[in-house]
């Protein structure tokens, strides 16, 4: 796809102000709530007015064998892979996504998205369709420690930083075993993944240990109405609808709701937008488009959505190697709820509309 093709494409989004989520009512043709990042001052904590700060439910005890990815039984001990994917319309439905444990979503040029994909508590038969991997992989997976990394292709000016990367290069370019071409789609939306077979060339990947994350089946004290959620980038989008017969968020993205090759959509349990530094990484694909940078190494604020209630969260990850943190307000971690938890890295300006 040429250049200008994928102009016309992009619908920009201007940014917008705001560092805490605005929760406006939405009446008639009230102005829809709005969820934000900016250099406004912030507001008086508690502790400045003198009014009680509001509780956290603490974290549920770790059990001996609970995954700390997904807070579900049965998540320990397995080997950690992470499966780059493609996310534009061509792309549906995802095989193999809804078995993922952490699923990321991040820019890359021209506005798109891709998703990273994190399994280690299940390995479905074929995950894809698989793509190529960006420079905002290799500062995000190595706090999974030296896991498998599986990928199709890359710009050939970032294959030194791919090698000196924190993971096991399984990619399709180093050896097709694991890999396979499906009929009915059409390249290059056609290759896909088996986890199990791909892990057998990484036979050292690191297995599932703590990323910061914390969960509890109860809901915390202090949210506010979150039951849908819309997150904006310039040529891509993702949608969440909280369904309370699931107890999920029911995920759209491109604006269709994100179907599963197993059949149905998507849900997430827990949905983290996490506004990021982004700047021009100096990598770019062959028609101009300049690839972004998502720096999750750092801190910066965001919003934790669970249970149809929005958490304004602090984020930590100090270096590569460390996890990353979610804080609440009163500095007490902020516990997701179980199961499959959605990571939106996005950059700090972009408008989301919370609701």
């Amino acid at each position: 796809m040429t250049a200008t093709r994928l102009h016309r494409r992009c619908v920009l989004l201007v940014p917008a102000a705001g560092l805490a989520i605005v929760l406006a009512a939405c009446s008639g043709g009230g102005t829809a709530p709005v969820a934000t990042e900016s250099s406004a001052a912030p507001s008086a904590s508690p502790a400045d007015t003198g009014a009680a700060a509001a509780p956290v439910s603490a974290p549920a005890a770790a059990a001996a064998d609970v995954s700390p990815f997904t807070g579900r039984p049965g998540g320990t001990g397995g080997p950690v892979i992470v499966v780059k994917l493609d996310n534009t319309t061509a792309a549906q439905p995802h095989a193999g996504l809804r078995d993922a444990d952490v699923v990321y979503v991040e820019e890359v040029e021209w506005g798109l998205t891709r998703i990273a994909a994190v399994f280690s508590s299940h390995l479905p038969a074929s995950v894809g369709p698989v793509r190529s991997a960006r420079i905002t992989d290799i500062e995000l997976i190595p706090q999974y420690g030296k896991p498998a990394f599986a990928y199709s292709g890359a710009q050939r000016k970032l294959f030194p930083a791919l090698r000196r990367g924190s993971f096991y290069d399984v990619a399709a370019d180093h050896g097709i075993a694991g890999y396979a071409r499906v009929s009915g789609r059409r390249a290059p939306y056609n290759l896909f993944a088996d986890p199990a077979k791909l892990l057998a060339r990484a036979p050292k990947a690191t297995t599932a240990k703590s990323v910061g994350f914390t969960f509890a089946a109860a809901v915390p004290a202090g949210g506010t109405p979150g039951t849908k959620a819309r997150v904006p980038w310039p040529a891509s989008s993702a949608g969440f609808d909280w369904n309370a017969t699931t107890k999920t968020y029911a995920v759209s993205l491109n604006g269709r709701p994100a179907r599963a090759a197993e059949g149905g959509q998507q849900a997430a349990s827990t949905v983290v937008i996490q506004y990021v530094k982004q700047g021009d990484s100096g990598f770019g694909d062959r028609y101009g488009g300049k690839t972004p940078l998502a720096k999750t190494v750092g801190t910066g604020t965001g919003v934790v959505l669970r249970d149809g209630q929005a958490f304004p969260v602090t984020w930590s990850r100090p270096d590569e190697a460390s996890g990353t943190t979610y804080t609440a307000a009163n500095g007490a971690p902020l516990p997701f709820a179980i199961g499959q938890t959605w990571v939106l890295l996005v950059k700090k300006g972009y408008k989301v509309t919370i609701s």
